[in-house]
């Protein structure tokens, strides 16, 4: 396999990868990574900053929190502004800083077979020199020059994998678009990979509550065990790794309701033909009886949000379990903010969650424990790390932007495009940024 790649001059690198769009012909908004010139002597870095529009949060005119980022990506800004083609928004100013781009856009959909309404998209900055993407085909790096956009079928696309889990891994879905793209990058003879991914979600806020672990989690260990395979066989040279997207890992469900409701009575309701559990009501003891908690198949009706916000919603993090089968193989920073999912989608509701799911972290950055080891060289690089979410008080759509900053590598993973109605109608919840200094 050719490893040999020129030395990289001392400058940064912007790389901004993966959006997930649930459409076939449905247009990204101009979101993108930009910093300040490099600071003298190696390893220092001013700190990346998110670029929107021309303008990046924190800038003047901007309120640093995700506002300006957010706003665009879920108000009406973002469906009249952005829905333009990429070549319109690689040609735009906003983008004129990057002079090089690949997109990656699976728009087959009409392929039951390998749709899985994923794309990736990447936006190299001008002040990198030299940057080198794998060809899984040829099985070399190739430099990167130019802007190129791939859609319709990927599958003959050699610089990435793209697959769709199989249909069994989740029959209830008659067609399920959940999978995964990989993409290889090379900088100063430092490879890794970079896996946008969508897990399956929970069908059934009943059946999900019948079991601990429930059945819906064992299906996402599978089809993540099945990724993290797949990158490691093998095939090509091992790398450190990035995983990033919607896990839809969702909070222990039946173990959640009996501590929530731990001095509740619950009443069984029944559908009369059939005698299946439809809803499930949760009553105090006390206190007129009043309604804790209602149940049903996608209702979950909690009388008070304020556990899911309080403290960023520590005390439920006992909950979030998903991931521990995991440990050996991947790492994540300490979750320090509420859980990303399911927000409301009234535009004047930025905090409130729907009471659709029981909210949790599904929105994740995980990395191979040798990834941890490039950009965490000793204890001391723990307390420059951020890992948090973006816009805590602005509407983004049902998921929350979740960013991963640290001084020497920055990673930022938002998904754009869960649902659409039209090409202009764009919600958000996953893309993934990637700086190196």
């Amino acid at each position: 396999m050719d490893r040999s790649v020129p030395e990289q001059e001392g400058t940064c690198w912007q790389l901004v990868p993966s959006v997930e769009l649930s459409l076939a012909a449905a247009w990204p908004s101009c979101a993108s990574v930009c910093s300040e010139e490099p600071r003298a002597g190696p390893g220092t870095c001013p700190g990346p900053s998110l670029l929107l529009g021309g303008k990046a949060p924190g800038s003047p005119g901007n309120a640093g929190d995700g506002t300006a980022l957010s706003s665009a990506f879920a108000s009406p800004f973002a469906c009249s502004a952005f829905a333009f083609s990429f070549r319109e928004l690689l040609s735009s100013d906003a983008m004129k800083d990057y002079n090089r781009a690949r997109v990656y856009l699976d728009e087959n959909y009409k392929s039951q077979e390998h749709f899985t309404a994923l794309g990736s998209f990447y936006f190299l900055h001008e002040s990198l020199k030299n940057i080198y993407q794998f060809d899984f085909k040829a099985k070399k790096y190739k430099k990167v020059t130019g802007k190129e956009i791939y859609s319709d079928t990927l599958e003959s696309t050699p610089m990435l994998e793209k697959e769709k889990f199989p249909q069994d891994y989740f029959p209830e879905c008659k067609w399920s678009r959940k999978g995964f793209i990989r993409t290889r990058w090379c900088i100063t003879d430092c490879a890794f990979d970079l896996v946008n991914i969508h897990l399956f979600h929970d069908a059934s806020n009943l059946i999900a509550w019948e079991t601990s672990p429930s059945v819906y989690s064992g299906i996402r260990h599978k089809a993540l065990g099945y990724v993290l395979d797949r990158i490691i066989d093998q095939r090509f040279e091992k790398v450190s790794y990035f995983v990033f997207g919607d896990f839809n890992f969702r909070l222990d469900a039946k173990a959640v309701v009996e501590t929530l409701c731990a001095k509740a009575t619950m009443q069984t309701i029944r559908a009369a033909d059939t005698n299946e559990v439809v809803k499930l009501i949760f009553r105090e003891s006390d206190n007129d009886r009043k309604v804790m908690l209602q149940l049903e198949k996608k209702l979950f009706d909690y009388f008070n949000q304020d556990v899911f916000r309080d403290n960023n919603g520590t005390a439920l993090l006992e909950f979030d379990r998903e991931l521990s089968v995991f440990k050996d193989r991947l790492y994540e920073l300490d979750i320090s903010f509420p859980p990303s999912y399911p927000y409301s989608e009234d535009s004047s509701q930025g905090r409130q969650y729907m009471n659709t799911r029981c909210p949790a972290w599904c929105d994740r950055i995980l990395m191979s424990h040798s990834a941890k080891e490039l950009i965490l060289k000793s204890e001391n690089d723990e307390k420059i790390v951020i890992y948090d979410h973006i816009g805590p008080n602005v509407c983004m759509g049902d998921h929350k932007v979740i960013k991963f900053n640290i001084l020497t590598f920055c990673l930022l993973s938002f998904l754009v495009g869960r649902r659409m109605y039209a090409l202009s109608s764009i919600n958000c919840k996953s893309v993934i940024s990637l700086s190196y200094f």
